[in-house]
Formats: C-alpha cells, sequence, structure tokens
C-alpha cells in the first residue's frame, strides 16, 4: 500500500521549561512561538490539530489563536505521555496515524509533517516512524546533544545513541553518518501500549526514550528527511536565531 496518509497532529506544550520558561508564549514576531507552530500543522494534509497541555496560560493562548485544546495531567514526565493521554480523550481508532509536533519547533517544513505520517501510514509492520538527515562535520558527529541513528535496508531503525555510531576505524566521517530528527508520528494503538512498557536500562543510559520501542521488539521507520529542519527553539540563543529569520 502507498499514497498519502490520513493523520492527526498532536502538539504537547509545557509550561516549565529549565532554560526557557514559559517557552511556547515567548514572542517571536508579534506571535508567539506556539502559534508558528500551529499555523505551520494547518498547512499540512492532518486531517485534525490538538494542543495538549497542562497550563491555563498556554490553553488561553491557544484558544485564542483558534487551536482546539486538550487539557492533560502535570504529572507527565515526556510529551509522549501527555499526547497519549490527549489521544485517549479524543477517542481516536487504534489505527489512526498521530504526528507528535513539538511546541518548540519554529519553520518546521510542512513537507517533512506530511512525510513521516505518509512513511507510516505505508508500512504496515512499523508502529513508529521518524526522520534523519545526513551529518556532515566531525563536531557534530561527536556532540553527544546531537543523536545519532542507524538503520537497516529495509529503513527500520537498528540504534539511536548520543555517541558517534557507526565509529569509522579509518578515521573521518562513515558514509551512514545519521543525525535523528525529533518529529515522529505513532499508530494511536500503540501509542497506548507504549506508555505502559517500563524505561529501559539503555533508554536511561542514554537518555533516549525511543530505545524503549527497540528494546521491545518494535520497529522504527527512518527516511531521510526530503528538507532542511527548522529551528528547535531549546536556549536563548536559538530563540534569538528564530527571531532573526525572515
Amino acid at each position: 500500500m502507498s499514497g498519502a496518509a490520513s493523520f492527526s497532529i498532536v502538539i504537547p506544550a509545557r509550561y516549565a521549561s529549565t532554560r526557557l520558561p514559559g517557552k511556547p508564549l515567548l514572542d517571536i514576531k508579534g506571535k508567539p512561538l506556539l502559534q508558528h507552530v500551529f499555523e505551520t500543522a494547518t498547512q499540512t494534509q492532518a486531517k485534525s490539530i490538538t494542543i495538549a497541555t497542562d497550563d491555563r496560560r498556554i490553553a488561553d493562548a491557544a484558544e485564542s489563536f483558534g487551536a482546539s485544546v486538550i487539557m492533560t495531567s502535570n504529572q507527565h514526565e515526556s510529551g509522549t505521555d501527555r499526547i497519549a493521554e490527549a489521544v485517549k480523550q479524543l477517542e481516536l481508532d487504534d489505527n489512526e496515524i498521530i504526528v507528535n509536533l513539538q511546541g518548540d519547533e519554529f519553520g518546521l517544513p510542512i513537507t517533512l509533517i506530511n512525510q513521516v505520517a505518509s512513511n507510516l501510514y505505508n508500512n504496515l509492520d512499523n508502529q513508529m516512524a521518524t526522520l534523519c538527515e545526513p551529518i556532515s562535520s566531525s563536531a557534530e558527529f561527536i556532540d553527544p546533544n546531537v543523536v545519532k541513528v542507524l538503520f537497516d535496508k529495509r529503513n527500520t531503525a537498528i540504534y539511536f545513541s548520543r555517541s558517534p555510531i557507526p565509529l569509522n576505524r579509518a578515521g573521518g566521517l562513515p558514509k551512514q553518518a545519521y543525525r535523528h530528527i525529533g518529529l515522529y508520528a505513532y499508530r494511536a494503538g500503540y501509542l497506548q501500549e507504549f506508555t505502559k512498557l517500563a524505561p529501559c536500562a539503555i533508554e536511561q543510559a542514554e537518555a533516549l526514550e525511543q530505545l524503549r520501542v527497540l528494546y521491545n521488539g518494535g520497529k522504527i521507520h527512518v527516511d531521510i528527511a526530503v528538507d532542511k529542519t527548522g529551528i528547535g527553539v531549546d536556549s536563548v540563543a536559538d530563540l534569538e536565531l528564530a527571531r532573526s529569520k525572515k
């Protein structure tokens, strides 16, 4: 089966960011960051868009620019858990494809959102889908803040790591050096299963939640992004970069 996917987008947004408190509401070019993300979502092929938050300030702002909002628990440890609760409240079918669009992704091309949803739609034996892009510098390759991903000939993830993988014993960058892009699509039913799985040792060691999927035998489809990514706003420097973009 191949073709365009039918999917829904859930945007998890929380107020309590350590480095940038109130991050979703920070102003970029006269609009809160969250509104930029929402407006990107509205240009995709998604049939529904929901903002999931535990903070009334975020909910009020989201409703003011026309977004649908679901209030979730303030006990969630990750955006994935927040999305799972939102999906449960929405009573979506187990086969519905859900795209996790982070509330701090400024300027993410709509092509990538459509791409990750279509990849999952067209690969029935995968529980999740995500994207990557080639790494072009040795500095990026060894940076633990840059997550690397390996995948097989069927585009199924083998491993994600903060370490440089695969290590090129001959020196220099290996041909398979790819940076993981943290954009995910899930099937709604699997999302509920995933949140019931206990965190595993490799996930805790690497601080990478997606390793829980691989550890428990799940499959993640990985594709090379068809476009350049946007700016993940995680720091003051990221915020200033986003504000400087034309």
